[in-house]
């Protein structure tokens, strides 16, 4: 299949912030953090691009790997990299090992890598492709509706795959990456380092 990429001027219109609600109270802080964090997207993650006015996540829902529906809300607390990937996206594949190895050395309290598959067909190829590729540090998170793909796509946040999102401890959405990146790289792990190291904020 071919990958549908970004528009331009899609994420233009994200990252000015004029799409979809009005920043919380709780995402007021976060425009200090995307101060922080966008000179350190350099090198291979910069073509990382960050919201202007950061506002909270998209809700959307996706299964864990219990099978229990989960949304961003759950990891409120944990700072994230939320990745939607599919089997059959060549570049997600290529992908898939660094972000694998960016949960194995980052991973804990405060950070998680949450890649989510959504393949609706041949929903077997999944783990064998996780296991064929040797990825072990990574949760299991699926939504074999691609719901998670169609709210986004609804909001104006995503046309293609792969895409990924920074996601700080109050659940605001901080940057955005359209297509693939070294996500282990060290230019990525200064950049993690210093998210996790921001506190969340409960301003209420």
């Amino acid at each position: 299949m071919v990958v549908i990429i970004f528009l331009a001027g899609s994420v233009l219109y994200w990252i000015k912030g004029d799409g979809g609600k009005e920043a919380s109270q709780d995402c007021l802080p976060a425009s200090e953090t995307v101060k922080a964090l966008s000179p350190l997207a350099k090198g291979t993650i910069a073509a990382l691009t960050f919201s202007s006015k950061p506002k909270p996540a998209t809700p959307v829902t996706f299964e864990g790997p219990d099978g229990k529906a989960l949304s961003i809300s759950d990891f409120k607390g944990k700072s994230l990299v939320l990745n939607l990937w599919a089997t059959w996206c060549i570049p997600c594949r290529e992908e898939m090992p660094a972000l694998d190895q960016l949960q194995a050395k980052m991973g804990n309290d405060e950070f998680e890598v949450v890649t989510v598959n959504i393949d609706t067909v041949r929903l077997e190829r999944r783990k064998a492709f996780l296991d064929e590729i040797g990825v072990s540090a990574l949760a299991f998170y699926t939504d074999a509706s691609a719901d998670i793909f169609q709210r986004l796509k609804r909001a104006g946040k995503i046309l293609g795959l792969p895409t990924t999102y920074l996601i700080d401890k109050n659940g605001c959405e901080l940057g955005l990456m359209a297509g693939p990146a070294n996500w282990s790289s060290e230019e990525s792990l200064a950049l993690i380092s210093q998210l996790k190291s921001i506190k969340p904020i409960n301003i209420r």
